[in-house]
């Protein structure tokens, strides 16, 4: 497989976040294309190890060619959500140093027509992360209520003309099912009527209907109590976002744990009996304005950093 064009976002700031043993064993939760993989093996003793983990099957079959011949490092098929079990398939510790979240849709995925994750190429509406698995966009498109429809854009796409876009879809799939992008994003473009400048009108609904097909808010919640579990005593969690619904988990995750459980006022108990188990590392991170140059995409990226208490 040719290697594809991708820009890791927050590269080197998410590595260098996210090392703290050269030695030991860490989690890529989205591999992509290698790009913050390929950092963490440089940063690595001969006695680290990495596992990746990717939904999508490109992917995959990606690292087994860009990595073959390190034995340090393993990819597992399957979602971050799921982290436990691929440390258990790979006969890996069950307990890890770092776990890294790059979310959402990569490059080559948003680039490649034939995904169905783009609104300005034509292609199949599919959408899916792992094609192999669920449901097409078009089959949701052309079978789910509308009532279900409004809940999806208004919930996943922030989307305030949800339900006006909603009816202009079902009105158009009674004679004409949706089958590619193109189509699907003219009839949203023509239904919705207050464009967002230097936004494509249908921008929202697409980010909602991919977020809920491929259930990437759920598996993220799922992800990082899971992380919770699995980090070692001062193991790092860096988490890189590209929406306001993904950080938003993300930044009150990291919150309630470090504050610790809600107890009465005035008990007597000294700050470390209060079972915190994350503290913040540092502010959260923006990438600057030469990789925004270089790298569009990255403008909306946030990173947040957290360590596991012991």
């Amino acid at each position: 497989m040719a290697q594809e064009l991708h820009h890791s976002v927050l590269l080197q700031e998410a590595v260098e976040a996210l090392i703290t043993d050269p030695q030991g064993l860490y989690i890529d939760g989205t591999f992509g294309r290698g790009g913050h993989s390929a950092l963490i093996l440089e940063h690595l003793s001969s006695a680290g190890r990495l596992l990746g983990i990717d939904k999508d099957l490109q992917a995959v079959e990606f690292a087994h060619q860009r990595f073959a011949d390190d034995g340090r490092f393993n990819i597992w098929h399957g979602s971050f959500a799921a982290m436990d079990r691929a440390l258990a398939d790979s006969r890996e510790s069950s307990k890890v140093n770092g776990i890294l979240l790059d979310l959402g849709v990569s490059s080559p995925q948003l680039d490649q027509a034939g995904r169905g994750f783009s609104f300005t190429h034509d292609g199949p509406l599919d959408m899916r992360m792992d094609a192999s698995s669920g449901i097409s966009a078009a089959d949701w498109i052309n079978k789910a209520q509308e009532g279900e429809l409004i809940q999806v854009f208004k919930e996943y796409g922030e989307e305030r003309f949800a339900k006006r876009i909603a009816g202009a879809i079902v009105r158009r799939r009674v004679d004409q099912p949706f089958v590619r992008t193109l189509d699907l994003a003219e009839v949203v473009k023509e239904a919705n009527p207050a464009w967002e400048k230097h936004k494509h009108p249908a921008t929202r609904v697409f980010q909602a209907i991919r977020l809920h097909i491929n259930g990437e808010l759920e598996d993220l919640q799922r992800a990082l109590q899971r992380a919770l579990e699995l980090l070692l005593p001062g193991g790092r969690l860096v988490v890189i976002s590209f929406h306001s619904l993904e950080d938003r988990i993300v930044k009150r995750f990291i919150r309630t744990e470090e504050r610790g459980p809600q107890l009465p006022r005035g008990l007597p108990l000294m700050d470390h009996e209060l079972a915190k188990t994350l503290r913040s590392i540092g502010k959260a991170r923006r990438a600057g304005p030469q990789e925004i140059d270089q790298n569009q995409r990255s403008r909306s990226a946030v990173m947040r950093v957290a360590e596991r208490l012991g």
